[in-house]
């Protein structure tokens, strides 16, 4: 990067952190470390909610997907309305009434300390695993830009969330990523506008849209009924629907997000707020990894976007093989640029005939530039049998770095920073607020001071964001990063969301039948994933169904009657 682009990022790093540790100052107990005192409004509720879920991995591998696949990642989110008015119907309105730290202490009340304490712990693990995850993401842009030890950079990174995050608790969290989100709303923006100015003078977004449809990468919807199938409608809107209620209602990272609200009122309208906006924000951030597409359509494209290991390749004994392959995609792409030209022509023209012939043509050049790289992939695991083959989180990266100009590759790269920033301080704040609450003031020490709560709700902060830095060191092994965090996920939610479903809709349940049947769920869910036979947004359905019904097939077979809230 040039200097330019450095006191880029680190100006907007520096002021973030400066911003947020600013406005933290003065916590004096643990509901202004935990809960910001539950005095922010809707805007900062909505912003603080999207920002966790908006980590770096969507900026990073969203782009990426779309340009390798389409559009279709975009009906993952189709049922995220739907739990958000869910949410603010039932959850929202406990949770403030019975003024909780965290969603798990309602279990408690409901049910009893083992099923409190099971799910705290499914919570931990997942979240504590996810966050190291998201840590990763943008170690992974600083590595390769400039050619460093990967977990330098990770261990580096991981050290500026955690001290702000350790220093202000939530209201540093909360207050960074309304900044946060400003910037990075601002900065998609621009890099859109940039990629439609990059194409030929003569390619505005309309021309740009229908190359990339001809090359089939704006599938958005997909309404067959496909149980293999990652991405369709029914996908989206029911295992979605299931995941997202389960994430937004029952993991305390985004929990503890619009419990910081000044009521329910300001809770709810944030709530909803991100329903509106995350569907039309996740497809621009698609929208912008197919315009990619199209660029690399007029412009020859990088046969494999991990620069480390094509230098690799180009060192080993296998240089002569690729530069051969080098040389066809050069070919390739020549010809590519012909056919795009007829068929913007024939789209000009509207002349149907033209538009078949040029996109079959233009589906065979893209085969044969597909064949060319798979090649090229064969001959990466020959040099190094451990390499990542999976480029899907360098495409949007490698894009920006070589054709942005400079002061923007580094507001880019800083927006990839700051969406870490968001989530990864989200989540450790969470794990700290569970692991105080339900674990030390519950388990530990039932009788601790105020000062004690406070000192060991840091204490938990620094231990969290230790334990993910840990689990970043060790992420490059997941390949696409999007998926992994959203595949993890899937494993937990399920069996977290029947239990809170259990806790509202099925008042006879008691605890005991809840506590096994969630064990039980878990081993299904799991099964069922090593098995690999289904896509895994159903685990969340999976995993839900199964709990409520062995929790009621157990509360039958139990004398012992269960009784209802309150």
């Amino acid at each position: 990067m040039s200097t330019i682009d450095w006191i880029v990022l680190i100006l907007t790093l520096l002021t973030i952190v400066l911003y947020g540790m600013y406005k933290s100052r003065g916590i004096k107990n643990i509901d202004g470390y935990l809960l910001g005192n539950q005095s922010l409004p809707w805007y900062h509720v909505g912003l603080s909610v999207m920002a966790t879920q908006a980590s770096a991995i969507t900026f990073l591998s969203a782009p990426g997907l779309a340009y390798s696949s389409g559009m279709s990642f975009v009906q993952f989110y189709f049922g995220l309305p739907l739990a958000m008015i869910v949410l603010c119907i039932t959850f929202v309105p406990i949770f403030h009434k019975l003024r909780v730290f965290t969603a798990y202490e309602f279990l408690e009340k409901r049910f009893d300390i083992r099923t409190r304490g099971l799910t705290a712990l499914l919570f931990l693990i997942q979240r504590g695993i996810s966050t190291g995850i998201s840590i990763f993401a943008p170690a992974l842009i600083i590595a390769s830009i400039l050619h460093v030890n990967l977990s330098l950079t990770t261990i580096l990174i991981g050290s500026i969330v955690v001290m702000y995050t350790t220093y202000g608790g939530t209201k540093a969290v909360s207050h960074t990523q309304m900044l946060q989100m400003s910037i990075i709303f601002g900065a998609l923006l621009v890099a859109g506008i940039l990629v439609v100015k990059l194409l030929p003078s003569d390619i505005g977004l309309f021309k740009a849209l229908h190359i990339a449809g001809k090359s089939g990468k704006t599938n958005a919807i997909d309404f067959t009924f496909d149980l293999n199938n990652q991405y369709t409608v029914w996908t989206g809107i029911i295992g979605g629907f299931f995941l997202q209620l389960s994430y937004f209602g029952t993991d305390q990272s985004q929990v503890g997000r619009y419990l910081t609200g000044s009521s329910i009122k300001e809770s709810r309208i944030g709530l909803l707020m991100n329903g509106l906006l995350k569907i039309p924000m996740q497809f621009c951030i698609l929208l912008i990894g197919v315009l990619v597409f199209v660029y690399y359509q007029y412009h020859t494209p990088p046969i494999f976007f991990n620069q480390v290991e094509i230098d690799k390749l180009k060192q080993s004994e296998y240089s002569s093989s690729y530069r051969a392959l080098e040389e066809k995609q050069v070919a390739i792409s020549n010809e590519k640029r012909v056919t795009i030209d007829r068929l913007t022509t024939a789209i000009d023209r509207d002349d149907q005939s033209a538009i078949d012939e040029a996109r079959t043509a233009l589906q065979q050049s893209n085969e044969n530039f597909d064949n060319i790289r798979t090649e090229v992939v064969d001959l990466i695991k020959k040099n190094n049998p451990t390499a990542e083959t999976n480029d899907n989180n360098y495409i949007f990266l490698s894009f920006v770095t070589n054709t942005f100009p400079k002061g923007l590759i580094g507001l880019l790269i800083a927006v990839i920073f700051l969406a870490s920033m968001g989530s990864t301080a989200s989540a450790i704040n969470s794990l700290a607020s569970t692991s105080t609450v339900d674990i030390y003031k519950r388990f530990i020490n039932k009788q601790s001071t105020e000062h004690q709560d406070l000192f060991w709700s840091r204490i938990f902060t620094l231990f969290w964001g230790v334990f993910a830095i840990a689990v970043a060191l060790y992420a490059s092994k997941l390949g696409n990063l999007l998926e992994a965090v959203n595949i993890l996920g899937s494993l937990f939610y399920g069996t977290i969301l029947g239990i809170f479903i259990v806790a509202f809709y099925m008042k006879r349940v008691g605890g005991r039948a809840v506590f096994y049947a969630a064990i039980l769920s878990e081993v299904i869910v799991f099964t069922i994933w090593k098995m690999d036979v289904i896509a895994f947004l159903w685990l969340n359905v999976i995993g839900c169904l199964s709990v409520m019904l062995l929790a009621y097939l157990a509360a039958t077979m139990d004398r012992k009657k269960s009784y209802p809230i309150g």
